[in-house]
């Protein structure tokens, strides 16, 4: 990934406007300083912070991350841990949950695509939808469901498809904070009530007329879909944490990247490998027609597919609705630290934000690998970080390179190559009925 976007970003900058301008919408600057900021991510010539042992003096350097989203593996990864470990254990109640996926027809998204700022809306009605129907099912309506949503944009090989996620509380709460359980809910309700919010936004927008509403309320199949299949139980921590990784994943994955060939064509596959179709048709101009497991990206197409998914700067990702609001959290934890200094008794140890805990690499790293970096591995003595050399000390990280014997390296060493070993050929995509692609298609075991 880092060679295709090092090798061929500025090609593609310079004939964005010619060949990806009517497909994609107009240039959008966080694209090109996104894509900067990650090509220097993990960069020791970008500056970095110096950590050493104070028995042995042993020292070790941690290069500066970029911190970006929706593009950088690693740094998406790291914030998508530390948001669903606060959501799990900070934010949702030891109540059954259940995952919401409200998706949209192909023949709307196109006007999300250009117009960004309707992705933002898609949260709220979906949230007016979940409320609506929870306060109608139990004849309430002071009773507040929690929700906590998050906006994907992509589809199993990086094309446009704009959906959300969400974690929902299977049940309402009353404003004493008691839970009330649903019953066995029906779908159908859901996706009417969601296809008619989305439709009204649509039309408020002046983004489609009515005829176009009739014409697609006759169809078959509408596009619309609700679905919450998935359940957890009220004691399943682990569960909702994995499930909010899930829902804050980044749009790509480096797993799922076959190969880049010398030509700089890249091999990317879909999530599920070993299915044929995907759940949805495949788009004509993406696919020839074809439905498969994997694409043969050209480089610029790989590119313009891959950033178009780089949200717009301070636009959230994630909502936070109802019972798990903000707002309706700081209410409680006033109420808490109110009850405790009434009672004369200790506080509650405050819990850590989101924010705290992108500071602590360290810790983030003891709790994922089980190792901690700060440990000397030869004395075993607490390591320090004792200065952070900044990118614009150009002359002071040469020479502190230089010494340690790094000046000479290139700024990034390309990945690896795969090992042929855990590549096998993929011989049976003929069974789709159709003719075998003109390259071989990999994907690893």
């Amino acid at each position: 990934m880092w060679q295709v976007l090092d090798g061929y970003f500025h090609e593609f900058q310079r004939v964005y406007v010619e060949r990806y301008q009517e497909r994609y919408g107009f240039w959008r600057p966080v694209i090109e300083r996104t894509v900067e900021m990650f090509l220097a991510c993990g960069d020791l010539h970008e500056g970095f912070a110096r950590v050493r042992c104070p028995n042995c003096r042993y020292e070790f350097f941690v290069a500066f991350s970029c911190r970006r989203r929706c593009l950088c593996p690693s740094c998406h990864q790291k914030r998508a841990l530390v948001m669903a470990e606060h959501i799990a254990r900070d934010v949702c109640a030891a109540v059954p949950h259940r995952q919401f996926v409200f998706t949209i027809p192909k023949r709307l998204r196109l006007f999300f695509r250009f117009d960004r700022r309707l992705l933002g809306e898609l949260p709220r009605l979906a949230w007016q939808t979940v409320l609506e129907i929870h306060r109608a099912v139990l004849d309430r309506q002071d009773v507040t469901p929690g929700m906590i949503a998050a906006i994907q944009t992509f589809g199993q090989v990086l094309h446009f498809h704009p959906h959300l996620h969400a974690l929902v509380s299977d049940g309402t709460f009353t404003p004493d904070g008691t839970f009330l359980p649903l019953p066995p809910l029906d779908p159908e309700p859901f996706e009417k009530l969601w296809q008619r919010k989305v439709f009204d936004l649509l039309l408020t927008r002046g983004k489609i007329d009515e005829a176009l509403v009739t014409q697609m309320l006759g169809w078959r199949h509408s596009g619309f879909a609700v679905n919450f299949a998935v359940r957890l139980d009220a004691d399943d921590v682990a569960g909702r944490q994995r499930l909010a990784q899930y829902m804050l994943r980044c749009p790509f994955s480096l797993q799922r990247l076959i190969r880049v060939t010398d030509e700089g064509k890249v091999l990317y596959r879909a999530e599920k490998p070993d299915c044929r179709r995907f759940p949805e048709p495949a788009d004509p101009d993406l696919f020839g027609g074809v439905s498969r497991n994997f694409q043969v990206f050209d480089p610029l197409d790989f590119i313009a597919e891959l950033t178009q998914h780089i949200p717009q700067p301070r636009k959230h990702l994630v909502r936070y609705f109802g019972f798990y609001s903000s707002a309706a959290r700081g209410r409680r934890a006033k109420a808490h630290a109110a009850h405790h200094a009434a009672a004369q008794a200790e506080p509650a140890p405050a819990r850590t934000s989101p924010h705290q805990a992108r500071r602590r690499w360290a810790a983030l790293i003891k709790h994922i690998w089980k190792v901690d970096p700060l440990v000397c591995p030869r004395c075993a003595t607490r390591m320090k970080i004792v200065s952070f050399i900044q990118p614009a000390q150009r002359d002071i990280i040469d020479k502190i390179l230089t010494h340690c014997g790094l000046g000479d390296q290139p700024s990034r060493a390309p990945p690896p190559e795969p090992d042929p070993a855990r590549l096998r050929y993929v011989s049976d995509v003929e069974s789709v009925d159709q003719p075998a692609p003109a390259e071989p298609v990999w994907t690893a075991d």
